[in-house]
């Protein structure tokens, strides 16, 4: 039976990423795709529950968008709320029925260690497997080469679609920045990080009126993790394929 497929993200329904998800997932099954109208990272778990959601048919050809083959068939949808609202609305009111899986990226920049439980990416796929539909979450380095993420995503996908997981896990799939030439290749069963990512400090960028203060977050990148973990895989130059888990 043709599955049917969800995909979201939290870069914006426009984000070439999840065009090049829709690219190559769309062999799988028949595609919808429901994500945000805007930019929604970091949005977590985050749902709305008191302000109302509007959804839109959304035209790809609008915007001259060449970079998916064929939206022959994609059934694409713009909305107003968060990944997991995208996740909700979708599989409970815009698709005729549940969809047997969930998509959701790919995301520019990693979604590994601790990062996951801000992540917005993550937080779609999170709601599917509350949802009780199998996830996978991918994400890539924010450098802007694609080729490591678009030579092996297929294979990564044909491995792990039908492997179904524990209610509240996911598949979180991260691929590093780099050449192929780069890439040292696949590590299979990662776990998640204790570590981040970037270690976050905030600076007073201005001073205000009575005596408040603006702050701003300013990252600083780490690149210490521990053995066998997601972040070591990126760190270390290869592909890192685990299993997320959002329930004690």
């Amino acid at each position: 039976m043709k599955r049917k497929i969800l995909i979201t993200n939290d870069d914006g329904i426009a984000f070439d990423g999840l065009l090049r998800l829709v690219n190559v997932v769309k062999e799988y099954g028949e595609v919808w795709i429901v994500a945000p109208d805007g930019e929604r990272s970091a949005s977590s778990h985050c749902i709305n529950l008191h302000d109302p959601i509007d959804i839109y048919p959304y035209d790809y050809s609008v915007d001259s968008i060449n970079l998916i083959d064929s939206m022959n068939g994609v059934k694409a949808f713009s909305c107003s709320g968060t990944p997991a609202d995208c996740v909700r609305v979708g599989s409970l009111a815009v698709m005729p029925e549940k969809p047997d899986i969930v998509f959701s990226g790919i995301n520019k920049g990693y979604n590994a260690g601790t990062d996951i439980q801000y992540s917005g990416t993550c937080g779609a796929a999170f709601e599917a497997s509350f949802q009780g539909i199998q996830a996978i979450a991918v994400s890539e380095g924010f450098g802007g080469q694609h080729i490591v993420t678009d030579t092996f995503l297929k294979e990564i996908i044909d491995q792990v679609i039908d492997r179904k997981l524990e209610f509240g896990q996911i598949w979180n799939i991260n691929f590093p920045n780099c050449s192929l030439e780069e890439c040292k290749g696949i590590l299979w069963d990662r776990k998640v990080s204790r570590g981040l990512f970037y270690k976050d400090s905030y600076k007073v960028i201005q001073e205000l009126d009575n005596g408040g203060k603006r702050y701003f977050v300013d990252g600083r990148r780490v690149e210490e993790s521990e053995e066998g973990s997601d972040l070591r895989a990126i760190f270390d130059g290869y592909i890192s394929v685990g299993v997320a888990n959002n329930v004690s």
